[in-house]
């Protein structure tokens, strides 16, 4: 009888556990959906936002506390985001400071890319400095192209771009694209990193802008957004 009470105990015990875990986890999955990183020490904060994050009520996201948004505009040498007409005419009327993003891809043509981007981002001095998306890796291109290639490729689109907006890029580059390439410290322009919750150092230098969460969740948007801060 002694033994079969204190496996009930222990049962109990290992319930109880496995409650607190689950518990702590949920607590977990909710905190990193909406947490930010502090007002106090990064005043400047906003959003990232493309087509597929649906609709978004930027006057309700400006009252979460974003004071600026970068829209996904255009990718490689044909595509367009079709919300981004749309986005910044209503991200403007919210009173966003607004700036674009292109998703460069080392296997087009630096002329190609620059020209999509051209057809779709106005010439308009109010507009943040443009971002161009630095992810997708040239290992699979069809025509081969080497690191230098790439590099060299990157530095005409970036200074088409810089001449069409009259300012100068800001690089966001992810960690694989950093590790391949290793242009953060050779090309001088401010970077934009991403890590969730946690600040980045990959780059080797410091960070102008940083995706803090990819996973914002809030009223104002149907998907999570991704959460931006600037460094002063």
């Amino acid at each position: 009888m002694a033994r079969k009470g204190s496996n009930r105990w222990r049962l109990r015990l290992i319930g109880a556990a496995a409650l607190v875990v689950m518990l702590g986890g949920l607590w977990g999955w909710w905190d990193l959906r909406h947490w930010r990183p502090n007002k106090l020490e990064f005043p400047m904060q906003g959003v990232e936002v493309s087509g597929e994050d649906g609709a978004v009520d930027w006057k309700a996201l400006k009252a979460t506390g974003a004071g600026f948004a970068y829209l996904d505009a255009s990718a490689s040498a044909f595509a367009r985001d079709p919300a981004f007409v749309k986005n910044l005419d209503d991200a403007r009327a919210a009173k966003l400071r607004v700036g674009a993003v292109h998703r460069y891809d080392p296997c087009q043509p630096a002329e190609s890319q620059s020209a999509n981007f051209a057809t779709v981002v106005p010439r308009d001095r109010a507009l943040l400095p443009p971002a161009v998306d630095l992810d997708m890796l040239a290992d699979d291109c069809p025509i081969k192209v080497t690191d230098a290639g790439v590099e060299s490729e990157l530095m005409t689109f970036i200074n088409q771009l810089e001449i069409h907006t009259g300012k100068p890029v800001i690089l966001k580059i992810s960690k694989r694209f950093e590790d391949r390439y290793h242009l953060a410290s050779t090309i001088d322009r401010n970077v934009w990193l991403v890590r969730t919750r946690f600040q980045p150092d990959y780059a080797g230098r410091p960070w102008t802008l940083w995706t803090a969460s990819t996973m914002f969740d809030s009223e104002a948007a149907e998907s999570p957004l991704k959460w931006v801060v600037v460094q002063r």
